[in-house]
């Protein structure tokens, strides 16, 4: 056979990577199609699997070299260990996560949940990439060296990047950014958990805030990617072993799992409220006493490695005091006293901007505080009770379920986590009255709570943030369309100090129009000299058409 010339075969690499370029162009311009579409969803999932996979064994590496120890028996070792060691440790910890949140955010705030399922209703499915490579940087030697909090939310955020510069690198409309980013979510938590199916729905549920058809399908083949790379590690074992004995007489104990659905509701409204009253703490001493914002974590690590002196439990993310809670290993006065502990301990590594997420700690609180409801339940009435360590399954979902907002995933993963189905009727009871319970009290969740404190309204639904997506500059009618409004009235109105700024939103239109009845407000702008400068005006009915018409393509979204 005739071999081909150097020349042909350059011309067919050169032709192969024109064609390359050019259906790259073509996604570029006109977006996925369908097929290609899933084919991302799956280099993202396994992209974020792998992300999540990293995190995960990087934490264990820390903390081995420097506890003796991962978290499986961290809580052990770093008993036995010198008490200046324990101290010592998350004090320089804390120091180098300050020097990098100093370095690299420009608020010194570790990004996380929050912020993912911010950048999902308000940025088209992006987040913060040189943020969120710090936080996760900075998560990951919080959690190494003895901070009290979880890895679920470093990894979402990290998880978040990647979808991120895919969309920006394809140039993704909101949708299908919004579809990415669940992508990358449901892959991070699978991998985290070796939960496939909780972490695709908790994508939904939590992140994208809706169940779309058309998006399920990419998620549930990011997740399952998610999930093949943890289990190419770990296996198919769950993360928690439960006993074998011990059996639920599910009707008769309703009632009790009822009330300790009530227990779990306030228990994770205190974990919540505390972790928020220690963040406003902490905001009043640095402001009071003027220190750097990168000493701020250094000062809760010396915090933490007093209090990891007599109660070692609390260090790292506390996958062996829930494991020993689970099983029944931990007393009723212990359960209560390591309880209250490891809310204070979450408090400080969140209030002192340490990093971490919230799901882990839910766990261990509301494992530690199913086991003491258990252990008192079955005591008062032990002839008719199981065991206490479904109790202490229950108020894990419970708890957490509460503080996720997320009832559906939690529940799910939980299931997963465990391996245990048979008490899923006892899951269900006590974590639907906690989340009941608890979105009454705080914003529906810790993290649309966080939002609504930062000025961000998620938690009334789009009604109450589509106005903070829109900029007046995209409604505005610049002072030479056909239909202008009067130069003459527009200054008029400037000096009665009715006037808006091109930058501003839509919501701010709104509010003045509510407030002054008026039919258009104008628009002004800073120009090069620092004067105020006329741009336009935005008319009302402008203003209410861009509503009606984000409101509407929110529907047919979370519809389609």
């Amino acid at each position: 056979m005739e071999e081909k010339s150097p020349n042909a075969a350059a011309r067919m690499t050169g032709a192969v990577r024109a064609e390359l370029a050019r259906a790259f162009h073509v996604m570029r311009a006109r977006g996925p199609s369908q097929i290609q579409f899933w084919f991302i969803a799956l280099a993202i999932g396994v992209a974020a699997g792998f992300a999540a996979l990293f995190f995960r064994k990087g934490i264990s590496a820390l903390q081995t070299f420097l506890y003796g120890s991962d978290d499986l028996q961290l809580a052990s070792v770093a008993g036995e260990l010198p008490w200046w060691w324990v101290l010592v440790i998350p004090i320089f910890g804390g120091l180098v996560v300050g020097l990098i949140l100093d370095r690299f955010t420009p608020d010194g705030r570790v990004r996380a949940v929050a912020d993912v399922i911010e950048g999902a209703a308000m940025n088209e499915g992006r987040v913060e990439r040189r943020a969120g490579l710090a936080s996760a940087a900075a998560s990951l030697i919080t959690l190494g060296s003895g901070g009290s909090s979880g890895r679920e939310g470093p990894v979402v955020h990290l998880a978040a990047v990647i979808s991120t510069w895919v969309s920006n690198r394809i140039n993704a409309n909101g949708i299908t950014g919004r579809d990415l980013l669940g992508c990358a979510v449901a892959a991070a938590v699978s991998a985290s958990f070796n939960a496939p199916i909780a972490g695709a729905i908790f994508a939904l549920e939590v992140v994208l805030r809706h169940f779309a058809v058309h998006a399920f399908a990419p998620i549930a083949i990011a997740s399952v990617a998610g999930t093949v790379i943890n289990r190419l590690e770990f296996g198919g074992v769950t993360e928690f072993t439960l006993p074998a004995e011990g059996g639920l007489a599910f009707y008769v104990e309703l009632p009790a799992f009822l009330l300790l659905g009530l227990v779990s509701g306030l228990v994770a409204v205190v974990l919540m409220k505390t972790v928020i009253f220690a963040e406003d703490v902490g905001n009043r001493l640095q402001r009071a006493t003027g220190i750097p914002r990168y000493l701020r974590p250094m000062l809760a690590g010396a915090v933490l490695g007093a209090l990891a002196i007599p109660f070692p439990h609390i260090i790292g993310v506390g996958y062996e005091t829930t494991s020993a809670a689970l099983t029944g290993q931990i007393g009723l006065g212990a359960a209560i006293l390591y309880a209250v502990v490891k809310v204070v301990a979450v408090s400080v590594t969140m209030g002192g901007r340490m990093g971490g997420g919230m799901f882990s700690p839910a766990l261990v609180v509301g494992s530690l505080t199913g086991l003491a409801f258990g252990l008192i339940a079955t005591g008062i009435l032990p002839e008719v009770s199981g065991a206490e360590t479904v109790y202490a399954l229950a108020g894990m979902g419970a708890v957490a379920a509460a503080v996720l907002g997320a009832p559906i995933s939690t529940t799910l993963i939980v299931f997963e986590l465990t391996g245990d189905w048979e008490t899923g009727l006892a899951v269900m009871t006590a974590v639907s009255l906690s989340t009941a319970l608890a979105s009454r009290i705080v914003d529906r969740s810790f993290f649309l709570t966080q939002l609504e404190r930062r000025g961000v309204h998620l938690a009334a639904g789009p009604q109450a943030y589509l106005g903070e997506t829109i900029r007046l500059s995209d409604i505005l009618r610049p002072m030479t369309h056909r239909r202008a409004a009067s130069e003459a009235a527009c200054r008029d109105m400037i000096e009665e100090g009715t006037v808006l700024g091109e930058t501003q939103m839509l919501e701010t239109a709104l509010r003045t129009f509510e407030r002054t009845g008026a039919d258009f407000i104008p628009v002004t702008r800073q120009g090069a000299d620092g004067m105020a400068e006329l741009v336009g005006a935005v008319f009302q009915t402008d203003a209410l058409r861009a509503y009606a018409r984000a409101l509407a393509e929110t529907a047919a979204e979370e519809h389609s």
